[in-house]
């Protein structure tokens, strides 16, 4: 029976799930596989308000520092989130030959590379599976499924709170605020959600994502973000009557030797399966070759989905216990350095756009023609009927055109008499 000790920094709620993970599957895990997992130490800042009896027999400390320099630890399983004291408390275990699991995005996706960089020098590993999308195994995918495979693009719902907010508006009708407020009550959005409703958390994600599938590392600023605040009710029933769903998608593509990754509300068709993605799963199309494409799915939030990627990692650890840092193609510390970004300005895509304008004739050719100028070529459009004096939705969808004409179009339209609100403008794919 191989035994191996494990130090916890963290007992939030990943935390405590992973606590009930070890002590509900440790005889199963035991029999199964041969190995013996010793929660020996906890560390959390709160520690004295969380004592319970499922952590009676690990040692309690508010000192992080305690476990790492614990000779008996062989593992530090970090799950406090964010940069700081992360980055010290895994750059020390690592120094110390403890191995890392960790749930933090945010921490892998800016400081990833030097942080495998130390994991080399010392000969131990970091793994990261419920970094990105908790429990459903992408990064392993990435890194071992599919390794031989090159990954020409990928359409991600991989923020769950998000994708929430989005169903309860689409299936009940919900506002934005009236879901994001359902979203704290059941525990699916934080009391400060910004991260997620900016898009940001999702930009974490994709950071990581681009590296393991692409080769490149990339500063999450070369990322071109945006939430879901500004979606409105309107625009998801006239998405709703031309057979399309928004969802926040992830996305990111490689052309030759560019790269293009960018997260924001995205129209879909219905029949696609992201579409059908609702509450707070996630998801992920990958388009590969000679494979093709790719789907999973799962609850990519919560206690014990997350709790079960950091089980994956451990029994990994376990596994694999001896190898090099550099034979674990998720460590890679250099990246293939001739891919550069395509910026937003020079991506193509096709565009919903709703514009709110004064019902009178001529409008449309005034719209019409300012679209024509930037040569952005019109697909379809709608208009209510007519309602003299008032204000109506004006909605197209346009051919693909370049990000930069579109946003100029939209910036001169804005400006016109006739436009009575700022124009709503949702890029669309197919993927």
């Amino acid at each position: 029976m191989k035994k191996i000790t494990l130090g916890l920094v963290g007992f939030g709620t990943v935390g405590s799930g992973v606590v009930k993970f070890l002590q509900d599957r440790r005889s199963f895990i035991r029999d199964r596989f041969g190995i013996d997992f010793f929660l020996k130490s906890i560390c959390d800042r709160s520690i004295d308000k969380k004592i319970n009896k499922t952590i009676e027999k690990c040692s309690l400390t508010t000192q992080w520092e305690e476990l790492v320099k614990d000779p008996m630890i062989d593992v530090i399983v970090e799950l406090i989130g964010g940069v700081n004291p992360a980055k010290e408390i895994v750059v020390n275990a690592l120094r110390k030959k403890k191995h890392v699991v960790t749930a933090n995005k945010e921490l892998i996706a800016s400081l990833g590379q030097k942080l495998f960089e130390e994991a080399h020098q010392n000969g131990r590993n970091i793994y990261y599976e419920s970094s990105v999308m908790a429990g459903v195994p992408i990064i392993r995918t990435l890194t071992e499924g599919i390794v031989g495979n090159r990954v020409k693009g990928l359409y991600g719902i991989i923020n769950g709170t998000c994708n929430y907010i989005l169903t309860e508006m689409t299936d009940k009708g919900y506002s934005f605020e009236h879901a994001l407020a359902d979203a704290k009550n059941y525990g699916y959005a934080e009391s400060d959600p910004t991260l997620d409703i900016n898009g940001m958390d999702a930009t974490y994600k994709l950071a990581i994502l681009v590296n393991l599938a692409m080769g490149k590392f990339i500063s999450v600023k070369d990322i071109h973000t945006e939430g879901i605040a500004h979606i409105a009710h309107d625009d998801i029933e006239h998405a709703e009557s031309l057979g399309l769903n928004i969802k926040l998608l992830a996305i990111a593509k490689q052309h030759g030797q560019e790269i293009e990754a960018r997260v924001h509300p995205t129209l879909i068709p219905k029949d696609h399966p992201l579409a059908i993605i609702d509450g707070v799963d996630n998801a992920i199309f990958v388009e590969t070759d000679p494979l093709g494409d790719i789907f999973l799915a799962g609850q990519g939030a919560g206690k014990m989905s997350a709790a079960s990627g950091v089980i994956s990692d451990l029994l990994n650890i376990a596994v694999n216990e001896g190898s090099d840092a550099r034979s674990n193609l998720a460590n890679l510390a250099h990246d293939t350095a001739d891919l550069r970004m395509r910026m937003i300005d020079d991506i193509m895509t096709k565009f919903y756009i709703r514009i709110m304008a004064i019902d009178k004739p001529g409008v449309l050719s005034q719209i019409t023609g300012i679209l024509g100028q930037h040569e952005i070529g019109i697909n379809s459009f709608t208009q209510k009927a007519h309602n003299r004096a008032s204000t109506v939705p004006v909605i197209m969808l346009t051919e693909p055109a370049p990000e930069k004409k579109v946003r100029l179009a939209l910036e001169q339209l804005h400006k016109l008499p006739v436009v009575k609100s700022k124009p709503v403008a949702i890029r669309m794919e197919n993927p």
